[in-house]
């Protein structure tokens, strides 16, 4: 359905991603695993059009979407919920939802799909009038979702979903996630808290400064020792690398 071949991306001369190559397949939830700076949410980015490779191609459903302006894509059915929701704050839920569907794509079924937005998150219903600067953090991230719905989209892709969130809010937005999902969705994540993302995901990329370094199903990368060291382990392996445990763990079975 969606793939990236070989993309190379840049922030002026930095260059942030390397070769990244990956398919989306139809139906299931993808996650991008990784530290901060991995490379996650630029990968995001360049699907969404925002930032535009130097190197590769962005595909879906075997057109070339490499240089489709972003608000094009919209349209095609690739939504993304940005990282820290983006919210419009002096405009009430119903008008930062009403906003997800200028797209013509969303325009043709803008009353259906606000009253299915309103049945997945009825506390938006409950607010609809509410600013939505005033809402928790918790509402201001169904409320995000909600406005990236309201466009219809065939791939949703979500960015760090559960930022400063309790694990009470953490899992009702992942539980809204698999309801998203089981209508037929095809779901993107990225998201810094593996365990959560890995539970929800189908198959899931490990990112580490900007290349896929692994991939695989969550069983099999939850058994991976690198993988359970590095990110579900102690608090301090959160300052390795993925390649520095590799190293250490080399290192370790060179000198005995």
């Amino acid at each position: 359905m969606l793939k990236l071949e070989g993309i190379d991306a840049y922030y002026g001369d930095l260059q942030a991603l390397y070769g990244v190559s990956f398919e989306v397949e139809q139906g299931r939830v993808f996650a991008l695993v990784g530290a901060n700076a991995a490379g996650k949410s630029t990968t995001l980015r360049v699907i969404s059009g925002l930032v535009t490779p130097r190197q590769g191609r962005v595909v879906l459903d075997g057109t070339d979407l490499t240089h489709v302006p972003a608000h094009q894509r919209v349209d095609l059915g690739i939504v993304q919920v940005p990282e820290g929701r983006r919210l419009f704050p002096f405009m009430s839920v119903a008008e930062n939802l009403l906003l997800g569907a200028h797209s013509p794509r969303g325009r043709a079924a803008r009353d259906e799909t606000l009253a299915q937005v309103y049945t997945l998150f009825p506390v938006l219903q409950e607010r609809k009038t509410q600013l939505a600067g005033s809402l928790s953090g918790g509402e201001q991230q169904m409320c995000a979702i909600g406005r990236a719905l309201m466009s219809r989209p065939r791939v949703l892709m979500l960015d760090e979903p559960t930022l400063g969130l309790a694990p009470v809010l953490v899992a009702r937005i992942f539980e809204t996630v698999r309801t998203i999902n089981a209508s037929g969705m095809t779901i993107l994540l990225v998201e810094q808290n593996a365990q959560v993302a890995l539970d929800a995901a189908d198959h899931a990329y490990v990112m580490e400064n900007g290349r896929i370094v692994l991939d695989g199903p969550p069983e099999r990368l939850l058994a991976h020792q690198d993988i359970r060291e590095f990110y579900l382990g102690a608090a301090g392996s959160a300052r390795r690398s993925y390649r520095d445990v590799k190293q250490y763990r080399r290192s370790r079975r060179w000198y005995g």
